[in-house]
């Protein structure tokens, strides 16, 4: 078996269930910037020492291939799709939502904004946070567009770049500079 298709050398990419988009397709774009957020999101799972955010991160990866899915489907296929397979659900989001709540009330949110760069593993995480925010744009500029985008899958891109945020914080620690100099 061979990786390459040749299917997309004139410029197109294939849907789930089927049809044809151009590779500049907002849909594409898209499940593009989320596959981006995976592979940041590996890069965090790679370097950090600490196991319960290593999980944490691969939960968020597996999710991420949920939301590309509901994202890279024949929009007239979309009735295929699978709870929390293929398709993001409510619980999905509220998960996140436990997450991010549990993590504000171990390390408490700064009172002004931070430049990001404290430590190797915090990076990444606002990296991974800074694409999971541009998927939420492309998410909602395809919805725009007139194509029917799940309102879970943005919910769940929303939920996802603050609770990256949180992370970010609390892998950084006290090191973190703020973004004005301090008096």
């Amino acid at each position: 078996m061979r990786i390459y298709t040749k299917t997309g050398d004139d410029g197109s990419t294939g849907l789930l269930f089927g049809s044809r988009i151009p590779k500049s397709h907002p849909a594409a774009e898209a499940y593009g910037t989320v596959d981006e957020t995976v592979a940041v999101l590996g890069l965090v799972r790679a370097v950090t020492k600490d196991q319960t955010l290593g999980e944490l991160v691969l939960g968020i990866q597996r999710d991420l291939f949920v939301l590309g899915a509901d994202l890279a489907t024949n929009p007239e296929k979309r009735s295929k799709l699978q709870p929390g397979s293929s398709l993001v659900t409510t619980d999905m989001v509220e998960r996140l939502e436990r997450v991010i709540d549990d993590e504000v009330e171990r390390n408490p949110l700064p009172n002004e904004f931070i430049v990001p760069g404290a430590n190797t593993v915090s990076a990444f995480l606002d990296v991974a946070r800074a694409l999971a925010r541009r998927a939420e744009r492309r998410s909602v500029e395809l919805r725009e567009s007139g194509q029917e985008v799940n309102p879970e899958g943005l919910r769940y891109l929303n939920r996802l770049s603050d609770l990256l945020f949180v992370l970010a914080r609390a892998a950084a620690g006290p090191g973190e500079a703020p973004s004005r100099p301090r008096e």
